[in-house]
């Protein structure tokens, strides 16, 4: 897990989210999403696409996130 850098989060109130477990899924969680775009960009790329539209497209997938939690 050497490409996820260590983040420090934090909660909407901007406290420090400290618990060793959520640590650890929050980071496998980010390895699991980095391997599936890489391999997803892999695909791409051997299918002819510009490498960097699929970013473009990739960023705007990721703008388009909903919380479902939000104002709950």
């Amino acid at each position: 897990m050497a490409n996820i850098p260590e983040i420090v989060w934090r909660s909407p109130q901007g406290e420090i989210v400290a618990c060793v477990e959520k640590i650890k899924v929050l980071r496998e969680n980010l390895e699991e999403i980095r391997q599936v775009c890489q391999d997803a960009l892999e695909d791409a790329v051997l299918m002819g696409c510009d490498d960097a539209q699929f970013r473009t497209v990739l960023t705007e997938l990721v703008q388009k996130l909903e919380n479902p939690y939000k104002g709950g």
